[in-house]
């Protein structure tokens, strides 16, 4: 004898098919949450060491998003997190600042941008290169299409004007620490 479609039926069946399929999500989640953090912290390590220079000790402040580093009581700078929409969608960079202000270096955390063109952030090292001790108070900090020192990505504006707009806001996050906090 055949079971009889009907709504009841049918709403049972939907129903457990939603409970299994939501506790397969949830066993998912609970078994890749922990690598997924460690993957991620990892990465933020890396991108922090190649952001300033030696350090022995790094306490992250939650709510500014930036990292202050120091070598013993020496305050050798902030790695600042800071995300702009580039072309794509986000861009997430990590900045590098000494104490003095000056640009140490730069790292990209994520990304959204165009293979072949915007992606070139993460490895054109002509652009790269030139954020290595960019001092904003000798150049200026726009591509040079607008009149000032960056040199774009060819074909790749955007992404360009993106990052560097991410790098103004993580020196204007840097200002305001040295302004209101530097006597930590």
């Amino acid at each position: 004898m055949a079971v009889k479609s009907n709504l009841i039926n049918m709403v049972l069946v939907l129903g457990l098919t939603c409970l299994f399929c939501s506790a397969v999500l949830g066993g998912a989640y609970v078994l890749t949450k922990e690598p997924i953090e460690q993957a991620a912290a990892e990465k933020t390590n890396q991108a922090i060491s190649k952001v300033l220079p030696h350090f022995t000790d790094v306490e992250y402040n939650e709510a500014g998003r930036y990292y202050k580093a120091t070598d013993g009581d020496i305050l050798v700078g902030y790695a600042i997190e800071s995300t702009v929409v580039g072309f794509g969608g986000p861009l997430s960079l990590i900045v590098g600042i000494t104490p003095d202000g000056v640009v140490y270096n730069t790292s990209v955390l994520s990304h959204a941008e165009t293979p072949g063109l915007g992606a070139k952030c993460t490895s054109d090292a002509r652009f790269m290169d030139q954020w290595r001790g960019f001092d904003p108070s000798v150049k200026t900090l726009a591509v040079k299409n607008d009149g000032g020192d960056v040199d774009a990505i060819t074909a790749s504006t955007i992404t360009s004007r993106a990052y560097t707009l991410a790098v103004e806001n993580a020196l204007n996050v840097f200002n305001e620490l040295e302004g209101g906090q530097n006597n930590e």
